[in-house]
């Protein structure tokens, strides 16, 4: 039923009272909201893209007019005309053109028809809303109309339309703010606005609604099922922020996302698997989604013919797996087996997202051991080589992430060598892109402890290659490349040759000890102490100075590097006055002060350091005072050979300088 005329809140003089657009005066305000929320935790939301920044003032000129534009026009002129009528009338002529054209959505934005449009949806005519919003939701995939519905303050209007009874008036509501979120700023004050619990409410649905086909349904039913996709468009918008991400989950999405993934709608599966794949890096999430036991229908949807929801359960898994119980759940549910079908059908081989969504939730699988023997018996090996050929960057370091996982089964190692995975390995070390380079410099670091694999990568020229990365800008792939040269320096037919036929590549590792990345330290702390182990190559070390810069590393609190950086003190200490430059530079008590930690690799190298530098007797006293000797009488009786050998030879130095200090007092009484 329309309302009377005579009482029509539409007459031209009532539409003037309402909001006037203003995108001038819009465009400070939001500059000032931005200001005020600059501390917010989600940089990625505070840091606005530059055509999200920048608010157009200019508007674009049509030089050619359609039949469809002119008459757009005037039937935005109808709505303005104040009559309740006519406006519902005119609304419901207007949503029948196509509005997807961007011609005809700025003959609306040109005549001023947003603002009419938002303006109407504080109308207490449910159909004009209703018209208005039926409008927006076909225009609003625009990203300059997502912009000027901001600058119009419409977001709160759309808010408070949630809480409307009416269920069409509700989905209409969230279609568009789903379409209005893809703007970073207007997820953000959906967010300050109220709308995360709103449209979270929408998704509340019973279940025996969801588990029936369209057909089966009643009208009232099928609105509560649209209504529930609306929501989980515009939450599937909303997830791409961070703070947005934490808000709905403390107000109960997970417990309604576990019911709805039990649902035969795939318009709804499809936003929802989106949300959850989102959501699912946040370690709260991944919590929940635990409790839940949501991996088991995550993993069912596999199966699913749909390659939309195929993609948007793989990344879920690719994001979540990197959790063990989510590992193992996944596992359980026989997720690996659908994972590798989907990646051994060669129909999935052009769909590049799809094959780096299943790859990459291969990778984080196999970080669990269980997962790597189960995937060794699906043959991962033999498919992933078959992949190494592939020209999609995210699909290679996928792969080549998985392959160094399996890698560290020395039977996997020997595997790859047989089926020719070495040579395609290293062509991928010529690559640019750093997270495929990290990987692949990974898998040669578990490849170069086989020595078979060691000679074949010889023959490839591999150690150079890998050699050259550490003067790669990235800190990752400088510090993993320093780690994949220890085991090939230790394994080649002729290490210390070798090294020295390379130019210019020990002064290159001694520089990267003025890294201030940690990870880069311990690497390169790492490989120093493997290439000391040759006598000639240490003598060169020396002389490019590494004593002091590792001296001044001394006092850190990180295990890794007190680990990598006491064993290139230990190696390095025995040549020339090594010894007692670093007793002289003070490392000694430093060095004692490892001993605390609670990490035995930690208790073993450093050890070995004490144990060559107590050669020197101004050092035995220095570890002496710093009170060492509990702490190797207590190591010297670990089952770790290794540091039961170090300690025991620390307290036989310091006992000897002990022993003459006394002979030397006792001859000095008889004097």
């Amino acid at each position: 039923m329309f309302l009377k005329k005579s009482k029509s809140n539409f007459s031209s003089t009532k539409l003037k009272k309402l909001r006037k657009p203003a995108p001038r005066v819009a465009k400070t305000q939001i500059v000032a909201t931005r200001k005020a929320e600059s501390e917010e935790s989600d940089s990625s939301e505070n840091i606005l893209s530059d055509d999200e920044n920048q608010w157009k003032d200019t508007k674009r000129t049509v030089t050619d007019p359609t039949p469809d534009y002119q008459n757009i026009q005037k039937l935005v002129k109808y709505v303005k005309a104040g009559n309740t009528t006519a406006t519902i009338v005119s609304l419901c002529c207007l949503k029948d053109h196509d509005l997807s054209i961007s011609t005809n959505q700025m003959a609306i934005q040109e005549i001023g028809g947003l603002e009419v449009l938002v303006n109407l949806l504080e109308s207490k005519d449910a159909k004009c809303q209703l018209g208005a919003l039926q409008v927006l939701v076909r225009i609003s995939g625009s990203n300059d109309v997502q912009k000027a519905i901001v600058d119009l303050d419409g977001i709160p209007l759309l808010v408070n339309i949630l809480t409307e009874p009416a269920l069409n008036l509700k989905t209409m509501a969230a279609e568009t703010l789903a379409n209005v979120a893809k703007i970073k700023l207007a997820r953000r004050l959906i967010r300050k606005c109220g709308g995360i619990p709103k449209l979270v409410d929408l998704l509340d649905v019973k279940l025996d609604i969801l588990l029936m086909s369209r057909e089966q349904l009643a009208d009232e039913q099928k609105l509560q099922v649209n209504m529930a996709c609306a929501g989980a468009q515009a939450l599937c918008s909303l997830s791409e922020s961070k703070p947005n991400k934490e808000t709905m989950r403390k107000f109960g999405l997970v417990p309604l996302m576990s019911r709805l993934l039990k649902s035969v709608h795939i318009d709804l599966i499809v936003p929802i698997m989106g949300t959850c794949q989102n959501c699912a890096s946040e370690e709260n999430f991944q919590i929940a989604v635990i409790s839940e036991n949501m991996v088991e229908n995550i993993v069912y949807h596999l199966y699913s013919d749909n390659l939309d929801i195929k993609l948007q359960c793989s990344l879920a898994i690719f994001k979540c797996a990197s959790n063990r119980t989510v590992s193992d759940m996944v596992r359980e549910a026989h997720g690996l087996e659908q994972l590798m079908s989907i990646v051994k059908d060669k129909s999935m081989r052009d769909i590049k997202p799809l094959l780096a969504a299943a790859t990459g939730a291969l990778w984080k699988c196999t970080l669990v051991e269980e997962n790597v023997k189960q995937l060794d018996n699906l043959r991962i090996l033999q498919v992933f080589v078959t992949l190494l050929n592939d020209e999609n960057e995210n699909v290679l370091t996928n792969v080549v992430g998985a392959l160094a996982e399996c890698l560290k089964f020395s039977s996997n190692r020997t595997s790859f060598r047989t089926i020719g995975g070495l040579t395609q390995l290293v062509s991928l070390l010529n690559s640019t892109y750093e997270p495929l380079l990290e990987n692949v410099t990974k898998a040669l670091c578990e490849c170069a402890k086989d020595i078979e694999s060691m000679h074949i990568l010889e023959q490839l020229d591999a150690v150079r290659l890998i050699w050259s990365l550490l003067k790669n800008p990235c800190s990752r792939v400088q510090a993993y490349a320093a780690w994949a040269l220890c085991p090939c320096i230790k394994n080649a037919r002729n290490s210390g040759e070798l090294v020295r036929s390379f130019v210019g590549a020990m002064e290159l590792v001694v520089g990267l000890l003025k890294s201030t990345d940690t990870l880069v330290l311990a690497a390169t702390c790492a490989a120093i102490a493997t290439i000391a182990n040759d006598k000639n190559n240490l003598a060169v070390l020396s002389d490019h100075k590494v004593i002091p810069m590792l001296a001044d590393l001394v006092f850190t609190s990180d295990d890794m590097l007190r680990e990598n950086l006491a064993a290139a003190i230990a190696n390095c200490a025995p040549y020339g006055t090594n010894t007692q430059e670093l007793g002289r530079l003070k490392i000694v008590a430093p060095i004692v002060g490892y001993m605390v930690s609670k990490n035995p690799r930690v208790h073993r190298t450093t050890a070995m350091a004490l144990q060559r530098l107590s050669v020197d007797p101004q050092n035995c006293i220095t570890m002496h005072q710093s009170g060492v000797v509990p702490f190797l009488l207590e190591t010297v009786g670990s089952k770790d050979k290794e540091l039961q050998e170090a300690s025991a030879g620390c307290l036989q130095n310091i006992r000897e300088l002990a022993l003459r200090a006394e002979e030397f007092k006792l001859k000095k009484v008889f004097e």
